[in-house]
């Protein structure tokens, strides 16, 4: 089941008199499912801040259509089930980070036990305790990036949405922030994120989406980049026809184009049939590598393609 669903969605910017207009998002259409991390990823200026601006209710899509649970996008309802850390929250520096748990719980109609016991465990789990009672000013910029997210999940959301919630992280911070997502996931969350550690996503996400120029490129499956279990050797052909590629599959060969030619698993225990075919098909092995593919190899690739 679709928990977002975003269908042509358009948005252009007016920066100014006499300024050319800005076409931050056009015709973006994807969907996130119930339960799934979904990543987003694109190069500065991509739409990615819009694109969550827009899914949140913050500002109006300029076309298109956004459905929440298979409701047209109401802000109010949104906001209720979504906890939300942009790409550089702002805290009031001036309280500790208990206070304005509390401060912000209040407000939002949670109550006083519920926000302690809530709080306290996000605190523990970010490594975050022993400093609460210190006034956010004198936090690092990971510390502020922790206790954001301490924000975001104090009502204990369904939806979790985070822009760049690695950024400023040490590893241990990063490792923190990681088993967390990991265990919203396994209690039936959906996570949506952006990230420039692509690493990370690529470890993350169940699926991802590549925009650029506010443009879908390319949506990936895990199966897009994982490697295949059993699989030690990737050759690199120059060409394949169609008969061809049904040809390796039928022998349990994977393959997947590789810039101008083709990228091929081979199963240890099927080396033997393929090798054979490929000498009697007569086809150019042209070299081979360790990894099936990474999400950075494919993101590069695919931008160059685009520019």
């Amino acid at each position: 089941m679709n928990e977002i669903q975003l269908h042509n969605i358009s948005k252009t910017y007016n920066p100014g008199l006499f300024k050319k207009k800005v076409e931050a998002v056009r015709d973006l259409s994807f969907d996130v499912r119930q339960g799934e991390v979904f990543g987003l990823i694109g190069p500065n200026g991509a739409g990615k801040s819009t694109t969550i601006r827009m899914l949140l209710g913050l500002i109006r899509p300029g076309g298109g259509t956004i459905h929440f649970r298979g409701q047209p996008l109401s802000a109010t309802e949104m906001q209720r089930h979504t906890g939300y850390l942009p790409e550089n929250p702002y805290l009031y520096d001036h309280l500790n980070l208990r206070e304005l748990l509390h401060f912000c719980g209040r407000t939002s109609g949670l109550d006083s036990k519920f926000i302690v016991e809530r709080g306290q465990m996000l605190m523990t789990k970010l490594n975050l305790t022993a400093v609460q009672k210190r006034p956010l000013r004198t936090f690092s910029k990971g510390m502020l990036q922790r206790a954001g997210i301490c924000f975001a999940l104090l009502h204990d959301p369904s939806v979790v949405i985070l822009d760049e919630p690695m950024s400023g992280l040490d590893p241990i911070g990063r490792k923190m922030v990681f088993d967390l997502v990991m265990e919203l996931k396994s209690e039936g969350k959906t996570i949506f994120f952006c990230s420039h550690i692509l690493n990370d996503v690529e470890r993350l996400c169940d699926r991802i989406g590549l925009i650029h120029q506010g443009r879908l490129l390319r949506l990936f499956e895990r199966q897009d980049f994982i490697q295949h279990e059993g699989v030690k050797v990737f050759l690199q052909l120059e060409s394949l026809s169609s008969d061809q590629q049904q040809g390796v599959q039928r022998l349990g060969g994977k393959i997947r184009p590789d810039g101008s030619g083709w990228l091929l698993a081979v199963p240890e225990q099927n080396y033997h049939g393929i090798n054979n075919y490929l000498e009697q098909q007569q086809l150019v092995v042209s070299g081979c590598r360790s990894e099936w593919a990474s999400l950075e190899e494919l993101f590069m690739q695919i931008i160059e393609e685009a520019a």
